[in-house]
């Protein structure tokens, strides 16, 4: 790997391999959703609790002070108000996401969608484009469309993981496959890092908690997990409990001590 991509890989993640990602580019599909209506309020609890990366939009990058942590531009967008919500966009490119200041950029596939070849093409594009410019590139693969039955299913993730790497991607963010053991398989049959995706928002904390511990005692190198963070009653204080997992192999229950919730 060059020297670009590995100078800036170090500013998300940490010396153990891992890293603790917030995304917050929800406000493209769904609006201002809760927990997202004042960015830079958020921003500022998630610094404080000490996340090693966040991903946004250009222009909400260009509006927030995100501080000294690692700035990941998302490439991809479409609504969900679209005929096809699927169908995920290029919306930003490479050089514009270098010019506000990116250390990595993202890219949304829907492995299973309709307009998945389109998806695919622009992927294999921006990877390219990362290469040339010595710029990391996250690729969130999900199992999403007509025929996905189960968006959890091991073969489905582990196959949609594989092909974000063989297409060029230095890190994959994909679904929780349900199971230490099944994301076992996953992890160890794509040769980049990968990290856990959030999905929606859990019933509790401890339920989010849970299965951070066990994305880590498969091989996962961290997560990337939105809702459950940054709509927590205290976004600070999960980012810490998370993090405690991450880096520094916290129990479940060690974590949420410092949620205040283990009784």
């Amino acid at each position: 790997m060059d020297s670009g991509k590995k100078r800036r890989l170090k500013r998300i993640f940490r010396e153990d391999g891992r890293t603790v990602i917030v995304p917050m580019d929800h406000g493209v599909t769904v609006g201002p959703i809760k927990g997202l209506v004042k960015m830079q309020e958020i921003v500022n609890q998630l610094l404080k609790g000490g996340i090693d990366a966040l991903i946004v939009h250009k222009g909400i990058a260009k509006h927030v002070d995100v501080g000294d942590v690692g700035l990941i531009i998302h490439l991809s967008g479409i609504t969900s108000l679209s005929p096809d919500p699927d169908n995920k966009v290029q919306i930003c490119s490479v050089e514009e996401a270098l010019r506000i200041g990116a250390d990595a950029v993202s890219v949304h596939v829907n492995v299973g969608a309709q307009k998945e070849d389109r998806m695919l093409e622009k992927l294999g594009r921006v990877a390219a484009d990362c290469d040339s410019y010595g710029v990391p590139l996250l690729a969130m693969m999900y199992p999403r469309g007509p025929a996905i039955k189960d968006e959890h299913a091991v073969a489905l993730v582990a196959h949609a993981a594989r092909l974000g790497a063989e297409l060029g991607a230095d890190i994959v963010k994909t679904n929780y496959t349900g199971s230490i053991e099944t994301f076992r398989e996953v992890v160890q049959s794509c040769p980049v890092p990968v990290i856990m995706a959030g999905g929606p928002k859990m019933e509790s904390a401890e339920d989010v908690l849970q299965m951070t511990y066990d994305s880590i005692k498969a091989g996962g190198s961290g997560l990337s997990i939105g809702r459950n963070v940054f709509q927590h009653t205290n976004p600070s204080l999960m980012v810490k409990a998370l993090s405690a997992i991450v880096h520094g192999d916290a129990s479940v229950q060690e974590a949420l001590r410092i949620l205040g919730e283990f009784h």
